[in-house]
């Protein structure tokens, strides 16, 4: 039997770590919360989940001093390296900071900061909405076209060209990004049903077994 990919999920104490461990374990990870930067260096992936406001995340990957860890490995990532996921405030942090906390900066892996959703719209946005995507891009391919996603946020990343999926909420919102292996929804897809699952079984589907 090939070994499962180890799968770091960095645990900084914030937010729902146990169901995205629990959901990448479903698809076939060995997924492991860790804040043990040996064992992250080592893993086949990182992932950094996030829950909550932007400033207490940060601060939190801050305390555990594990921000220049996923900075690092989400760097790597977006070169074409080691696959890393963020979820929700995870990909949030990747950017240089957010309107939610002005002083506390982000990752600055990727440009831009986030912002309060625009329009007269309700916020938190805590609904199933639809993705408006690339289905041939490896994180959405077998999905089917516009699939329903859950989403759980009131500030969201600018819409660039490391966008790869939107959603519409009064006007079009960055869902999904994509940068080399570097993949990042705002969504929860451990929350959303199948196809969350399928978009987890993608991420997993393309490491490689050899460093489990």
């Amino acid at each position: 039997m090939r070994n499962r990919p180890v799968v770091a999920v960095l645990d900084y104490g914030i937010g729902n770590l146990r169901s995205a461990q629990k959901a990448l374990e479903h698809v076939g990870a060995d997924a492991r919360l860790s804040a043990d930067p040996t064992m992250i260096g080592d893993a086949a992936a990182v992932v950094l989940p996030g829950v909550g406001a932007f400033g207490r995340c940060a601060e939190a990957l801050a305390e555990t001093g594990l921000d220049g860890v996923a900075a690092e490995a989400a760097e790597e990532a977006s070169q074409g390296g080691r696959p890393f996921l963020g979820i929700c405030v995870g990909l949030q942090l990747l950017h240089e900071g957010s309107q939610e906390a002005p002083d506390r900066p982000g990752l600055g892996v990727l440009p831009g900061r986030v912002g309060l959703l625009a329009g007269n719209v309700k916020r938190p946005q805590m609904q199933w909405n639809r993705l408006d995507g690339d289905p041939d891009h490896p994180m959405l391919a077998g999905v089917g076209g516009n699939p329903w996603v859950y989403f759980v946020h009131s500030y969201v990343a600018p819409v660039g060209a490391d966008t790869l999926a939107t959603c519409d909420y009064g006007g079009p919102v960055c869902a999904a990004l994509a940068r080399g292996r570097l993949w990042a929804t705002q969504f929860h897809p451990e929350k959303s049903g199948r196809s969350g699952l399928r978009i987890l079984e993608n991420f997993v589907g393309g490491l490689e077994d050899a460093r489990g």
